[in-house]
């Protein structure tokens, strides 16, 4: 006669008890003593407080570095756009700066050098004797050095109708050198009606030689080093 095995029942209060008496009278400055239950929720929560600190650790390393990436997108795409304006006008930049080229030539060729300079002087001087003027002084100057220049003062007194003095002005601005005049004065001559004296600064310009440019650089180097001495 068959005989029914006995069927195997899972007492739930039985386990909760269990599993409740085992969180009673836990020692929370050792663990390890704990019984495995609350042990191993102890173990399973402090990993996931491990694992969630990392991911939000991650996610704002991430959101930091994408921000970063932002802010260098739009710093290309401003150079970029730069770039290719740059390129669209290249030809236009080239021709610009060929005519620069040329214009500089052209100064450069007003500037007389360091062995014309006595020319130079001559030909203000024949200017003014061929109006007829009397030069009662022609006194150079302490030349005074530029970056890539220098500037000759001249100290200029003529005498002369006022005709041949102004004929003279516009022969010492139309001379293949650069000079200009300055402090100009008029007065009448003593004890002649019909003629003027005129006094005045003229200043020439020539461009320094290399080894002048090269001293010059030197001097500033070692004058912006002495400034910033303590």
């Amino acid at each position: 006669m068959p005989t029914n095995a006995p069927k195997s029942s899972f007492d739930f209060a039985q386990w909760l008890s269990l599993v409740q008496s085992q969180f009673r009278g836990l020692d929370p400055n050792d663990p390890s003593r704990w019984p495995s239950i609350p042990r191993n929720l102890l173990l399973v929560g402090v990993g996931l407080a491990v694992v969630v600190a990392l991911w939000f650790v991650w996610l704002g390393d991430l959101g930091s570095r994408l921000e970063s990436e932002r802010q260098r997108e739009s710093q290309l795409r401003t150079e970029y756009t730069r770039k290719l304006g740059q390129a669209v006008n290249l030809e236009t930049l080239r021709s610009q700066l060929e005519q620069v080229r040329q214009y500089v030539a052209q100064l450069e060729k007003q500037l007389p050098s360091k062995a014309e300079m006595d020319a130079l002087l001559s030909d203000i001087n024949q200017a003014g004797l061929g109006r007829s003027l009397q030069f009662e002084l022609f006194r150079p100057g302490q030349e005074v050095v530029r970056d890539y220049y220098a500037e000759l003062p001249i100290t200029v007194r003529v005498t002369g109708t006022y005709h041949d003095i102004g004929l003279f002005v516009s022969d010492v601005s139309h001379l293949s050198r650069i000079v200009t005049l300055s402090n100009i004065s008029l007065a009448p001559a003593q004890g002649r009606p019909d003629t003027l004296t005129m006094d005045a600064i003229a200043k020439t310009f020539r461009y320094l030689d290399p080894d002048e440019v090269l001293q010059q650089q030197r001097t500033q180097q070692a004058q912006r080093a002495g400034g910033r001495r303590p």
